[in-house]
């Protein structure tokens, strides 16, 4: 949107004036008399963003704003790049000398002429927007960062996630009975409704119902929707059940749907497909499904759609369950949990609007939860009445067009602050169903320059990334967004999705905005006579040499499949094993290769040779292949603020030192799944770097020095053996380390520990891992002793004891593969905020574990998983008084729960699974741990199966 894209600008152009002043010479005063213009500008669009709706003039004069801003922000960087480049190039021997040369040269009257004109522009759109009302405001006096640091003060208190309907208990129950019961003819259940009405979550209880979990050996969730690719969705579910390897890439669609058709006849299997649109889609997914072949199997398929006659309704073997609408009573009380927040006087004449509100919404929970959230901002009885009366006139528009669903999600949408809008709308570059990660959402926000610069800083809101966090919470607590997973222990938002129809406002928004352009099958080669989009989102892999945008400044990648699909270069069943041309499988892999290494070619050079104003790179898509060498372009991309490689497969073990050129990035990934790669000793010169992600494995000529990243906040793949260790006393602001390899301490002094340097100066760092084969416990506890201010610590390390000393702060402890040799408990339960403890794979090899009176005082979750030779764990009366959450599994020689279990009175889940029969008898059939076990609300069971077949299948998903 305009605001987001002015914002942006005056951004650029500030850090220009600032930091690389040398780059403006001979047009510095231009360039700061168009910044003073350009704020003025994003003032006046708070107020023109009101009226737009009503007045088509002012939409049409806002979206010449965006492309203004645009332009401004390109002129200014087209110009530093230029200056930069002859600098580079030895050309500016002297600054000045070069400035002069530059003076009377053609570049610097272009740049000045491209000012003169864009300041005619602003002129001519002053004049045109006062004589429709738009005033705006000089000289920051009620300036958008003000207004918007207003909007970031309102409180939110509500939490909403995306289980926000609570059914009728009776309907879920018999759904999960048509889903466990044996014997009986159904084998298809199929939930059916429209939009919004709820079937993706109602489906998501069903799947994590204890007695499902307890009934299916192995269960899947796969998202079908509107455009889907059959294979793709075969594939997902293998990988939901846990049955889908590498080799299963060379299968050919017969013999994979084969391979998932024989696993769901011989194990117990449920497969949940949601939003599936067509009868047409259910027919091209059905060869891989024996039930709905009317072939007897041991499995199940659940099935959400809003269309009823997918399956069959005459077929004995399918149960079809409308979902209803929500009646008044459930209405209002859905209504008040979203609208009312726990600490609201809960007025009475508001309660009154909320009721004339929620029956217009005609039951449909979407609709209630989306007005709902919009409520839930507004704290005066007048701005409620407001709503009531947008509610009714975007009603009555929608009578017309038989959309009324759409109309309240667009009155959702225009209820957004500015700085919401343009963090809304750059959700559309993601694909249908993706769950998106909001770490890396916000960090795309912020290399977007989507948070203005006025809210960074060290004051109330901290980073960039904090404002940005806020304003991801805001679009959840309005219920734009749905929220998958929130952090354990500060249940921030994790990752998210959007509801289908969500999205489509927010694509229709998006595109109306010119916001980005999304790129798929059925317009991948429009893209060629496109020309103003500065955004593209690839959801489809194509030729990039077709991209004919010289101003693009974002590019994503998001292919949800290997080259050699996108290419059709699947390989020939008669080349695959026992076929009769077997053999010639090897030369075929390697034709595939070379095709996909020469799509990689042309992806890569046109990319990094003619879009050097790309600010965001981002790949997450399927592997896919480049050259190292061809990369070598890549500096020349010096705006990048964004690069991500995840997913590129590198034939060359070594990275281009031309890396080093991007001073301006902001997020590196380079978590390369190539062994032994190099890293040239570059990094160290990007400065502004906030977040780091090094490969997982370099080779050993690499190190790297990284002293200078005083801004960095995360900091993965950290390894002594290709860094310094001291270089990480400079990161002062580093909030999260991942610590990779071999841990070693340079000149440690053994003798005299404490004279031992600390190794974090950081006071922020909250997050620590440490992944290695083994630790010294010395370099351990001194590592430790410095990180004051952790509360999330995860050792993935053989180590021979814990510490003696641990930060009071933690609140969540993972301890995997440490093979301790001592009892943990005595150590861990003195911790008083610890909340989380997870042993996992052969963290104790000890046969007791005790923990004591008084132990563990705020403990809420327990997991004791992998003690491979724990026979007792022994539990004093007044231990873990918070408890709440107890997990078992595969402690396959415990003798028994501790009777002491039954004093926590707070235990409200305990979840045995992968354990010997014998211990679940014991636990459930009138042994003496029964009455431990009889009150829980929720028990889940799933004990050890004892197969003479596929046992290295089972094996392996045991440990």
């Amino acid at each position: 949107m305009a605001w987001s894209a002015v914002a942006s600008a005056g951004k650029t152009i500030g850090k220009l004036l600032t930091d690389e002043a040398v780059y403006l010479w001979g047009v510095e005063k231009q360039v700061d008399r168009l910044q003073s213009e350009l704020k003025w500008m994003q003032s006046s669009l708070l107020e023109a963003d009101v009226k737009q709706h009503d007045d088509e003039r002012i939409r049409l004069l806002v979206a010449e704003i965006r492309e203004l801003a645009y332009d401004a922000e390109d002129v200014i960087e087209d110009f530093a790049l230029r200056i930069g480049s002859k600098k580079k190039a030895g050309l500016s021997g002297c600054i000045k000398r070069s400035a002069c040369l530059l003076k009377d040269g053609w570049t610097l009257h272009e740049t000045r002429s491209k000012i003169e004109e864009i300041f005619e522009k602003i002129l001519d759109l002053v004049r045109r927007l006062q004589v429709y009302g738009v005033k705006g405001l000089r000289d920051g006096d009620g300036s958008s960062s003000f207004i918007a640091k207003q909007e970031l003060r309102r409180p939110y208190p509500h939490i909403i996630d995306q289980n926000y309907v609570e059914r009728n208990d009776g309907d879920i129950e018999k759904l999960v009975s048509k889903l466990v019961e044996e014997g009986t003819p159904c084998m298809v259940v199929s939930i059916n409704g429209i939009g919004g009405l709820g079937k993706t979550t109602l489906a998501k209880k069903l799947y994590h119902h204890s007695r499902v979990t307890s009934h299916f050996r192995h269960r899947a969730f796969v998202y079908v929707s509107q455009q889907f690719q059959t294979r793709r969705v075969w594939e997902d579910i293998l990988s939901g059940l846990g049955n889908f390897g590498e080799n299963d890439r060379k299968l050919n669609n017969e013999a994979l749907a084969s391979k998932l058709s024989d696993l769901l006849k011989l194990e117990k299997c449920l497969v949940i497909l949601d939003d599936v649109w067509s009868s047409e889609a259910w027919d091209r997914l059905k060869p891989a499904f024996p039930v709905a072949r009317g072939i007897h199997s041991n499995s199940k398929i659940l099935l959400t759609s809003r269309n009823k006659e997918i399956v069959s309704q005459t077929d004995a073997s399918v149960y079809l369950y409308e979902l209803p609408i929500l009646n008044d009573e459930e209405s209002w009380e859905l209504f008040q949990k979203i609208a009312f927040p726990s600490d609201s006087t809960d007025d009475e004449k508001k309660k009154e609007l909320g009721k004339v509100i929620v029956e217009q919404c005609g039951g449909l929970p979407l609709a209630i939860v989306v007005l709902g959230g919009i409520l839930a901002t507004k704290s005066s009885l007048n701005e409620w009445d407001r709503v009531s009366e947008n509610v009714k006139s975007y009603l009555n528009r929608s009578k017309v067009q038989g959309q009324g669903t759409r109309e309240v999600l667009a009155l959702s949408y225009d209820d957004l602050p500015a700085h919401l809008r343009s963090c809304f709308l750059y959700l559309s570059h993601f694909p249908e169903d993706y769950q998106i990660e909001a770490e890396r959402l916000i960090q795309l926000w912020v290399a977007e320059g989507i948070v203005s610069s006025t809210e960074e800083g060290d004051g109330e809101w901290g980073v960039a990334e904090d404002v940005a966090e806020h304003y991801l919470t805001e679009l959840a607590e309005r219920c734009m967004i749905q929220v998958r997973d929130r952090d354990v222990v500060t249940s921030k938002v994790e990752t998210i999705q959007m509801h289908d129809l969500i999205r489509d406002l927010c694509l229709s928004k998006a595109k109306e905005e010119n916001f980005v352009f999304i790129v798929d099958e059925s317009n991948a080669f429009s893209l060629s006579t496109i020309r103003k989009v500065r955004r593209v989102s690839m959801h489809e892999l194509f030729e990039t040499k077709y991209i004919r945008c010289p101003n693009l400044r974002s590019l994503s990648f998001f292919n949800k499949r290997y080259l050699n699909e996108l290419f059709r270069l699947e390989t020939p069943s008669a080349c695959l094993e026992g076929g009769p041309f077997s053999g010639l499988s090897c030369f075929w892999y390697i034709w595939a290769a070379y095709i996909s290494f020469l799509k990689a070619r042309g992806f890569s050079v046109h990319i990094f040779i003619n879009l050097k104003l790309l600010r965001v790179l981002n790949y997450e898509g399927r592997k896919t292949y480049a050259d190292c060498k061809l990369i070598g372009d890549i500096g020349n991309l010096i705006h990048l603020r964004f690069l991500s490689l995840v997913g590129i497969v590198f034939r060359s073990t070594k990275l281009p030192s031309s890396l080093g050129n991007l001073r301006c990035l902001q997020t590196l990934d380079l978590q390369i799944r190539v062994k032994d790669i190099h890293v040239p000793d570059v990094i160290w010169r990007m400065e502004e770097l906030r977040h780091l992600y090094l490969p997982y494995c370099c080779d050993d000529k690499t190190k790297l020095r990284l002293d200078t990243l005083r801004k960095l906040l995360t900091l993965v793949n950290f390894k002594t053996k290709n860094c310094y260790l001291k270089d990480l006393s400079n990161m002062t602001k580093l909030r999260e380390l991942l610590i990779q390899g071999p841990f070693e301490i340079e000149d440690f002094n053994v003798e005299e520990l404490d004279n031992n340097p600390p190794i974090i100066r950081s006071k922020y760092l909250h997050t620590l891992y440490i992944f290695s084969e083994r630790i010294d416990i010395r370099h351990l506890t001194r590592l430790l002793s410095s990180c004051v201010s952790i509360c999330k610590l995860t050792i993935r390390a053989v180590i021979s004891k814990l510490p003696e000393h641990l930060s009071s702060n933690l609140a969540y402890i993972n301890l995997e593969r440490c093979m301790l040799q001592e009892d943990p408990m005595p150590t861990l339960e003195k911790l008083p905020n610890l909340r989380f403890l997870k042993f996992v794979r052969k963290p104790f090899i000890g046969k007791q574990m005790c923990c004591s009176a008084k132990g563990f005082p705020k403990l809420e979750s327990l997991s004791l998983c992998g003690l491979k030779k724990l026979e007792q764990w022994k539990v004093d009366k007044g231990a873990m008084p918070c408890l709440q959450r107890l997990e078992i599994e595969y402690c396959k020689i415990l003798e028994m729960l501790p009777d002491e279990l039954r004093f926590i009175t707070t235990l409200q889940e305990l979840e045995i699974r992968s354990m010997p029969k014998e211990f679940h008898d014991k636990v459930v059939q009138g042994g003496q741990d029964s009455d431990k076990v009889q009150n829980f609300p929720s028990y889940s069971r799933t004990y050890k199966r004892r197969y003479t077949t596929n046992s290295e299948v089972i094996s392996k998903s045991l440990l």
